[in-house]
C-alpha cells in the first residue's frame, strides 16, 4: 500500500466525508474513491459503509485505521526528522502569522528569543482562503489563528490575541453614522464570501451566516485577502467583520470601524500538527503563556507535554 493511499485511508477514517477528505488533502473526489476501492479490492472486504447519507468505517476498517495510523505517523516523524537535518534547521522555527499578528505578538517572541538566543525564527504570512494549509504541508511548524479550529489532526495551544469585535464599512454605508452596531444589524448589510478550502464552520464564525434571530446575511465578493476586503468596502459598499487588529493597524481615509456591541470577544490562538512537537514549539508556547499568564486547553496541553491548568477556551465567534 503506497503512503498516499495511506494517508487517504486515514484521512477518510476521521473525516468520514468524501468531499472534506479531498478538500483537506488537495485532491479530487474521484481520487479519494478510487484509492479506498485499490484498498479494498486489495484487501478483499470493505473497509467503509457507505450510503446516501453517511460513511462509516467496518469493524475490518476500524482495525486497519487503528492498525495503521500509528506507524503512519511514525513514519512522518522520521521523514520530518530528516528534513530537519538536512536543511541544518535544527534550531529553526518556522511561524505562521496572519497579517499583524507578528506585531501583536513582540513580546512573546523576543521572550522566546531571549530563552534561545541561537535559534533561528522566521515568519510566514497565512491567508485566510487556506488557513491550514502551510502547517499541514509542513512548511510552517506553528502558526496562529482566530478560533474556533475543529480540526482532527491539529492542536488548539493557548489563546494569544484577544480584543473587541467591528464591522469595517465606507463612511458612506447607510449605518456609517452610528456609534456602534449589533450583530442583529449584519442582516442589513452584504458581508464577504470566502472560498473553499477555509473550512465552511470556519468560515461562518468569520462573517456570520444568519443574525441571532435567524435573519440571513447576505454574501457578496469572493475575497482572498484582507486588501480585497478593503477595496470591496470602499467600491461596492461590503461590510466585514474584523479583529481588534483592523482598527488598530488599519486605518483607511473613507473607512469606519464600528463597535459590535453584543459579539464576544475575538481569539487568537497557537496551533500546530499533532505529534509534530519540538522543544523549540514548546518553547514559543510557553513564552506564550508566561507572557500572558494564561495556560492551553487541557488537550493541548497534554498533547504538548505541559501541565494541565485552567479552563479550555472554545470561543466560538465572528472574527476577521
Amino acid at each position: 500500500m503506497e503512503l498516499r493511499d495511506i494517508e487517504i485511508f486515514l484521512t477518510l477514517a476521521e473525516e468520514l466525508h468524501f468531499g472534506r477528505t479531498a478538500e483537506r488533502l488537495h485532491i479530487s473526489q474521484a481520487r479519494v474513491s478510487q484509492a479506498i476501492a485499490k484498498q479494498e479490492r486489495r484487501i478483499g472486504a470493505a473497509l467503509f459503509e457507505r450510503t446516501s447519507r453517511r460513511v462509516e468505517l467496518t469493524p475490518l476498517g476500524a482495525r486497519l485505521h487503528e492498525d495503521l495510523k500509528a506507524g503512519y505517523e511514525r513514519i512522518r516523524e522520521g521523514v520530518e526528522s530528516a528534513r530537519q537535518r538536512a536543511r541544518g534547521e535544527r534550531g529553526a522555527l518556522r511561524l505562521g502569522i496572519f497579517g499583524p499578528n507578528a506585531h501583536d505578538l513582540a513580546p512573546v517572541t523576543r521572550l522566546f528569543q531571549e530563552r534561545f538566543p541561537s535559534s533561528r525564527l522566521s515568519f510566514h504570512e497565512v491567508g485566510f482562503r487556506d488557513p491550514f494549509g502551510l502547517l499541514r504541508a509542513g512548511d510552517v511548524d506553528l502558526q496562529t489563528c482566530w478560533l474556533p479550529v475543529r480540526e482532527p489532526d491539529l492542536t488548539v495551544g493557548p489563546v494569544v490575541i484577544e480584543g473587541p469585535l467591528s464591522l469595517m464599512i465606507a463612511d458612506t454605508h447607510p449605518l456609517a453614522g452610528r456609534e456602534s452596531v449589533r450583530l442583529e444589524d449584519l442582516g442589513d448589510c452584504v458581508l464577504p464570501a470566502i472560498p473553499a478550502p477555509a473550512p465552511g464552520y470556519w468560515v461562518g464564525a468569520l462573517e456570520p451566516f444568519h443574525t441571532p434571530s435567524g435573519r440571513p446575511i447576505p454574501r457578496g465578493p469572493v475575497v482572498t485577502t484582507f486588501q480585497e476586503v478593503e477595496g470591496f468596502v470602499l467600491s461596492e459598499g461590503l461590510a466585514a467583520v474584523v479583529h481588534a487588529d483592523g482598527p488598530r493597524y488599519y486605518p483607511r481615509p473613507g473607512i469606519v470601524y464600528l463597535p459590535i456591541e453584543d459579539a464576544e470577544p475575538g481569539r487568537w490562538a497557537l496551533i500546530w500538527r499533532t505529534g509534530t512537537e519540538t522543544e523549540l514549539l514548546r518553547a514559543y508556547v510557553q513564552a506564550a503563556e508566561d507572557v500572558r499568564g494564561t495556560r492551553p486547553p487541557r488537550d493541548a496541553l497534554s498533547r504538548a507535554g505541559a501541565s494541565p491548568a485552567g479552563p479550555e477556551p472554545t470561543p466560538e465567534c465572528p472574527a476577521r
